[in-house]
């Protein structure tokens, strides 16, 4: 699973959900990925998940690049514990998503194939998606 090896600081606030993503917009190694269409978190968990869809989707044909990291620790809290006493201790890692954000390029493949890999991956993941390729950029 994702995750940073180490951070500055070990809980997070949750932030605002809003925005559009500057940053990471472009394709920039592949010929085709998967753009997000709406703001939210992904966790390492559904990143993998996805990832192992489009890897098996290729059979080891073609380079793919995994454009997201999950840097944002959630916490929770036990089950039955009374309110008060601190926040929760880190459960797992998630991705901030926003709109316009690559999550996934893929280079040396068949466009058709690379689009029905990346269509699996979508299944995967909590955010609505599109896929895009190079010669609908230009």
């Amino acid at each position: 699973m994702l995750q940073p090896s180490k951070t500055k600081w070990r809980k997070q606030q949750k932030g605002k959900r809003r925005g559009k993503a500057y940053r990471g917009s472009d394709l920039a190694f592949g010929d085709v990925g998967i753009m997000a269409t709406a703001c939210g978190w992904t966790t390492a968990r559904q990143i993998e998940a996805s990832r192992i869809a489009i890897a098996r989707h290729i059979k080891r044909g073609g380079k793919v690049w995994v454009r997201i990291f999950p840097d944002k620790p959630l916490t929770k809290k036990p089950l039955e514990t009374r309110m008060g006493k601190g926040k929760g201790s880190p459960e797992s890692w998630v991705a901030v998503i926003k709109p316009g954000r690559i999550l996934f390029e893929i280079e040396g493949m068949e466009e058709p194939v690379a689009r029905e890999a990346f269509r699996l991956a979508g299944r995967k993941l909590p955010i609505p998606t599109k896929v895009i390729s190079r010669r609908e950029e230009v």
